[in-house]
């Protein structure tokens, strides 16, 4: 791949897990950021430790040479009304200007199951009728539309739990939207978890890629995570999740679609695990060293 077109990122929730956040309270903010810098990544995701204060938080980034190159946003377009989303939205979008990011990734969260341990992740999902769905779809064109004129793009993450979890929701998704506005953050791992092959998905869905999310999957876990419909949460606390090059995804073929896709942007390293099984600097290296060896950036 061209180390000119593509930068390496990583997700703060290898540290820290903002949903299960029992799981590495230990870490600081000062000591993850560290660790990322001397794993040799450039990018960062934001975390639920990080500073509030945008200028406070670029200089620390600033001292260790990273940047912001993304961020969740939870979107309720489905529940709330949209001048609400909107609102928070444009608040999130100044904070990461600040930053150094032009990415913006929102979930739709309306009734998504992810962080509650008592629903299995299959049956508990979330699951919109008709005129949900479109309630959705146009609000993300109206947000993506909304990105784009701030100089930001829009990458819509389809996420384990909520009503776009599925290979067929996220294709779905991507015919109901405007492609010149909503992107799509391809998460390899959340792709596995459902039994789908990602590299077959990202062959259908690469024109529409505009983030990628780099996460391996143990399939022993996961095999055992679908057969008992196991919560989210559980299934992260088992280790169903890993970094590149530790688990099953065929990643080889991952970076080689996307360079011939001509992908230009962030590949993040974001495999939640609970860091006192899998210490977060080692994880990272060893991510770092997967990637460089087998993709040349």
């Amino acid at each position: 791949m061209d180390s000119q077109k593509i930068q390496l990122g990583i997700a703060p929730i290898g540290w820290t897990n903002d949903d299960i956040p029992e799981l590495g309270a230990e870490n600081s903010f000062q000591q993850c950021v560290s660790e990322m810098a001397l794993a040799g990544f450039t990018g960062s995701e934001v975390g639920s430790k990080y500073p509030s204060d945008a200028q406070e938080l670029k200089k620390a980034l600033d001292l260790r040479n990273l940047v912001i190159c993304n961020q969740w946003f939870s979107a309720f377009t489905v529940s709330q009304p949209f001048a609400e989303v909107e609102k928070a939205f444009r608040q999130q979008m100044d904070f990461l200007r600040v930053v150094g990011a032009n990415v913006i990734g929102p979930s739709e969260q309306t009734r998504s199951c992810q962080g509650d341990l008592s629903q299995g992740v299959i049956s508990g999902k979330a699951q919109f009728d008709q005129d949900e769905w479109k309630r959705m779809v146009e609000g993300f064109n109206r947000l993506g539309q909304i990105a784009k004129d701030e100089g930001f793009k829009l990458c819509f993450h389809h996420h384990m739990g909520t009503g776009v979890q599925t290979p067929e929701e996220t294709e779905r998704f991507l015919n109901d939207t405007n492609p010149d506005t909503v992107h799509l953050t391809f998460d390899t791992g959340h792709f596995t978890y459902t039994n789908a092959d990602p590299v077959a998905q990202l062959k259908k869905f690469v024109s529409r890629v505009g983030h990628v999310h780099l996460k391996d999957v143990r399939t022993e876990v996961r095999d055992v995570a679908l057969a008992e419909d196991w919560p989210f949460m559980k299934a992260v606390r088992a280790g169903v999740f890993t970094v590149p090059g530790d688990g099953s995804v065929d990643f080889p073929s991952v970076f080689s679609i996307l360079e011939e896709s001509g992908y230009e942007g962030w590949m993040v390293v974001e495999a939640e695990q609970d860091p006192a099984l899998a210490n977060p600097l080692e994880y990272a290296q060893m991510a770092r060293s997967y990637i460089r060896q087998t993709a040349g950036v």
